[in-house]
């Protein structure tokens, strides 16, 4: 069940599709600008690169209260799952290493699927040349 209204419409008409490439956005919590710290961000990277197995990562920009993530989905697990494994993962060693617990992400995630025609290289360079601080903006 969503916590909120606009949590629920991220998830209308969401589908997980195997070796489908999107585009996902998260948001820190409250906004908080927890990766200004460049050591967190790079504990997220590492999250990031510890989930090969369920997805493949293509380009990713980590901005100091969002993480833009191009992927292309594994095998192994949904969408849904993928991407609560990435925020469960990285709020856990990022907690850790605070010396805090709570949460660190918002609930929810945006996702684009990329049609067939998109081009996956001016995508890729959008995410990491031009990163929208607005991540509701995607899609």
């Amino acid at each position: 069940m969503p916590n909120s209204p606009a949590e629920h419409r991220l998830r209308i008409g969401r589908r997980s599709e195997t070796d489908r490439i999107y585009l996902i956005t998260t948001v820190t919590e409250q906004r908080q600008p927890v990766f200004r710290d460049l050591f967190l961000g790079r504990l997220l990277v590492k999250t990031l690169k510890d989930n090969q197995n369920n997805a493949t990562t293509l380009a990713y920009v980590v901005m100091p209260d969002h993480l833009h993530w191009l992927m292309q989905l594994g095998h192994r697990h949904p969408l849904c799952t993928v991407v609560s494994n990435i925020k469960s993962n990285s709020a856990r060693c990022i907690n850790l290493q605070l010396n805090r617990s709570g949460r660190l992400w918002q609930p929810g995630f945006h996702d684009h699927a990329l049609r067939r025609e998109e081009d996956l290289r001016n995508t890729a360079r959008y995410v990491i040349a031009d990163p929208q601080p607005d991540w509701q903006s995607h899609g």
